[in-house]
């Protein structure tokens, strides 16, 4: 998957030092983003990450540099979640908007699915508008879903159907077979 700025694949052997330095390192990152924290490379057990067809790197297109992450989960077929992060480093230049929207596309367009929801930690602004940038909405409050670093967390659902993503980005083209009614 590809934008203007980004390459969005699998993750690769070599993305270690990247993954340790913008995302299992950065605390920035680790408040915003559930991920286990690493002191030093040597602690980080990447194998695990590598070529999951679930979660992919963001790379910087000029240098292929992972800058992040997203992957989807809990996927039924009809719908599913999706989740990501950006090394703080690199928040507020537009890459969480431009790897989610494309992301959106292939949730829809590729694996075919007809709705996305996705979650942010209350207080973390930045996400919801990310999500709102992209056309998903408020869909529902989970008082102290889970306990995240010792702390029980509130999360804020948001969610987007195809038909509606359809609509705010019009140019898409349905690829044949995939994606079915809305």
């Amino acid at each position: 998957m590809e934008t203007e700025r980004l390459i969005i694949e699998a993750l690769k052997n070599e993305d270690k030092e990247a993954y340790f330095r913008n995302i299992s390192h950065d605390k920035e990152v680790l408040k915003t983003f559930i991920c286990r924290y690493a002191e030093n490379l040597e602690d980080l057990d990447f194998e695990p990450y590598v070529n999951r067809e679930d979660m992919f790197a963001i790379r910087l297109k000029d240098t292929g540099e992972l800058i992040g992450l997203i992957l989807y989960f809990d996927d039924d077929g009809e719908s599913l979640e999706i989740g990501y992060g950006i090394g703080s480093s690199y928040w507020g230049k537009g890459y969480a908007f431009e790897a989610v929207k494309r992301f959106l596309e292939f949730c829809f367009y590729e694996k075919g699915v007809r709705r996305v929801n996705a979650s942010f930690f209350t207080g973390n602004e930045a996400s919801k508008r990310v999500m709102e940038k992209c056309g998903m909405t408020y869909d529902h409050f989970s008082p102290q879903e889970l306990t995240y670093l010792g702390v029980p967390r509130d999360l804020i659902y948001y969610s987007i159907r195809k038909y509606d993503y359809d609509i705010m980005f019009p140019t898409m083209k349905e690829p044949s077979g995939k994606g079915g009614n809305r």
